[in-house]
């Protein structure tokens, strides 16, 4: 499958040989799926990855089927949701953590600090504080030089990956925290404690999911017609180009019931859904099969 750099299973240029676990955690906002997904039980397919969603949708009620291109993040997905094995770190936990030792030295930024900053159940004072105690020049001057598509992150990223961070992502991060913490009590926002704290809770197991090794293009083209009410992609399109792109909206069409929801994720692009809560997305982007919502 040469159509997606996901199918090396790195994204890192040292990483050199065979597929790593690039997620221990999923950094998708389930209360997305299961506000726009039909009432459960829909026979529903997400990407595996670190396995969160899929236990999210099973927990709900529905029939989940999570399929992944990567066999580390499959077989590490079904752990987790199936036995409830603790959470491992990876590749993009390596990055994300680096950039949490460097932010301790700035004023505010101590994780005792940060923890009562993410107690805080007022989005008005949480907009204030991150205003005036966290998003100063200090913060600014650190994301800057490591954010930006020629700054060391993109360099870090394997050919296929690059073209994947925004334009000026420090700053768009910046306002994706800032827009996150004006809508959402942080204490009910794992997604927020993870990014900033890198803590999140563990998975209560749940031991109906399957999982399948396939890429998830052609997985959807090889089921029946309709044989899913609902499909959550990840971001499975930042990376590959418009035929890859052009494929899988066939694939969906074809595999999704007709008025059956798609749901993709982007860092890319402006449109998020109001009730998402993680702040790295750019787009989150609900589909109808038969037209666009």
């Amino acid at each position: 499958m040469k159509e997606t750099p996901w199918s090396a299973g790195r994204i890192l240029t040292a990483q050199t040989t065979g597929p790593r676990l690039l997620f221990g955690r999923m950094y998708e906002d389930p209360r997305v799926e299961l506000n726009a997904f039909p009432a459960a039980p829909a026979r529903v397919l997400c990407i595996a990855s670190a396995g969160d969603m899929a236990a999210a949708l099973a927990h709900a009620g529905h029939d989940v089927t999570a399929v992944d291109i990567n066999p580390c993040q499959l077989a590490y997905a079904a752990d987790r949701v199936t036995h409830g094995a603790q959470a491992r770190t990876g590749t993009a936990e390596r990055l994300t953590a680096v950039g949490r030792r460097a932010a301790t030295a700035l004023p505010g930024w101590r994780p005792a600090a940060l923890a009562a900053f993410l107690e805080l159940d007022d989005p008005a004072r949480q907009l204030t504080w991150w205003r005036q105690r966290l998003d100063g020049p200090g913060l600014r001057l650190l994301m800057g030089p490591a954010l930006r598509p020629a700054g060391p992150l993109a360099g870090l990223l394997r050919p296929g990956f690059r073209g994947v961070v925004p334009a000026r992502f420090d700053a768009v991060l910046r306002e994706r925290i800032a827009d996150t913490v004006a809508r959402h009590p942080n204490a009910d926002n794992h997604l927020l404690r993870l990014l900033l704290l890198g803590q999140a809770p563990d998975l209560a197991p749940v031991p109906d999911v399957r999982f399948v090794h396939a890429e998830v293009a052609e997985h959807l083209e090889s089921v029946a017609p309709g044989s899913y009410d609902a499909v959550t992609l990840s971001n499975v399109l930042d990376g590959p180009g418009g035929s890859y792109a052009r494929r899988l909206r066939a694939a969906v069409e074809r595999a999704v019931r007709p008025g059956g929801i798609a749901v993709l994720r982007s860092l890319r692009g402006t449109g998020r859904s109001t009730d998402d809560r993680c702040p790295l997305w750019g787009t989150v982007r609900l589909i109808r099969t038969g037209g666009t919502r």
